[in-house]
This record gives structure tokens, sequence and C-alpha cells, in this order.
């Protein structure tokens, strides 16, 4: 008889291999296979363990060349065949990362999932700019939204939450929508001077920041051509990343209003 498999579901992070918890790293390192994302930093992947099956599924903006319905086979089949699986995903895999609808594919098929959460981006954005996501007098609370829709999807967010002047809002993978999300802000009245602070692959070597303010954003996110995946951190707790040293990239940000 072949012995179960299972599957770890494993946050890795947002990209700093530091930031990875003890439980991902012991899971991961018991691995027979390792699924894994295009966004996972490669310090990461490096530390399955030798001899392991490793299964990149890794999506990009308009490139989906192993489709979900496919990496939920997939992670299926491997556990059947009796494997220990890593399902390796950068930041939390509960956070937008599709997580939830991998493991309950694999628990109604009878396979067993065991959870690493990870530092999400947002998190991880936050510590490595010294911006906080909540403070005293600037923000009471904080909203993640996802600033992305499937192709030929409208993007229905709910503007008028959103728009609240007290919260911090978080948007992940909106760097190709950043226009249209200041509209829906500012058609409910956010200010059009709101600061924003983008960020484009956090806590990583290639990390870049750029610093501006809601009416400017997708002008200047174009004109530094950032790129996915790029996180944008909307509110007043942005004002306080004036304490934080200044990057070239942000001072020539400042230069352009």
């Amino acid at each position: 008889m072949t012995p179960a498999g299972h599957v770890h579901l494993i946050g890795a992070g947002p990209g700093d291999p530091d930031l990875l918890t003890l439980r991902a790293l012991r899971l991961l390192q018991e691995a027979q296979v390792v699924v894994y994302d295009r966004l996972v930093d490669p310090r990461i992947v490096a530390m399955a363990p030798e001899g392991a099956r490793m299964i990149p599924v890794g999506k990009s903006p308009k490139c989906h060349p192993v489709p979900q319905d496919r990496i939920n086979r997939i992670l299926l089949d491997e556990a059947r065949a009796g494997h220990v699986v890593a399902r390796l995903k950068g930041g939390d895999p509960m956070i937008f990362g599709r997580g939830s609808e991998e493991a309950a594919f694999l628990m109604a098929h009878g396979v067993r999932v065991d959870y690493a959460p990870g530092i999400t981006a947002a998190q991880g954005a936050s510590s490595a700019t010294g911006v906080p996501l909540t403070h005293r007098g600037l923000a009471t609370g904080v909203q993640y939204v996802t600033g992305h829709r499937q192709a030929g999807q409208v993007l229905d967010l709910d503007w008028k939450r959103l728009a609240d002047p007290d919260t911090t809002l978080v948007v992940y993978m909106g760097v190709a929508n950043i226009g249209q999300i200041a509209i829906g802000l500012m058609t409910e009245n956010l200010p059009a001077t709101t600061p924003v602070l983008a960020i484009s692959r956090a806590t990583t070597p290639g990390e870049r920041r750029l610093l501006s303010r809601l009416d400017r954003i997708a002008a200047d996110a174009r004109a530094e051509a950032l790129e996915a995946p790029t996180l944008f951190i909307i509110g007043k707790v942005v004002s306080l990343y004036a304490q934080q040293p200044v990057t070239d990239l942000l001072e020539q940000a400042v230069a352009h209003g």
C-alpha cells in the first residue's frame, strides 16, 4: 500500500531569507517534492533538501504557464503518491495567495494539509521602510486589498469603504491599476494630497521605493517603470517616512513634485 502523503502549505515571506519562520524552514526541509511560485526568493528555494524534486509553477502578469487547476492536480497527485510536498508561496499563503483554495481542494480529496504562516508583503514593506501600518493619531486600522482582477473583470472595489482617511490602505498587485484605484479613492473624497509609498520587491536586494501622493502616483509609477510585485501603502502614516533615510529614487520622486 502506498503510504499517505501530505502537503505543507508554507509562507516564504516577502523575500529576505532572514524573515522565513523557523516552522517554515523545518517543514521545507522535510519535503520530498517542492512546488514553488515565481516570487519566492531563489535563496529560499535553495534551502530545500538535497534530492528534493523541484516543480516551478510560477505566474507572472498575463502569463500563467501552469493554470491553478493544474497546480491543484500536481499537489494532489504527489501527495497520493506518498510524498511529503512543500507548497512554497511568497508572503503568507492565506493573504492573496490562493492557499485556502488549494487547501480546500486537497482536503476535499482526503489529503492532510499543514500550515506555516509567512510574513506578508505589507509587514515586510513596513519593517523595511519604517512606515507603520497603524500609528496613534494617524491610523486606527489597516485595510488590505488586491488591485488585480482576472483578465476582463472589472475592478469593482468598495471605494467608499476604502477611502477612510483614518485607516491605512495597503494595495497588493496594483501596479497596473493604480491610476484607477487612485481615481476611485479620490471620487469618494480621499484627499488628492494623501501620501503614497510604493515599494517594489520589498526586503530583497532589488527593492525600490517611490514616494508620491494620491493624485500623482500613477504618473510617477509609470515614470519610474515600477514593475510587479509592487505594494502601495496609502495614508497618513506615510508622512512618517520623512524620518527615514531617503534613497536616490525618492529624491527623484520628490523633485517631480
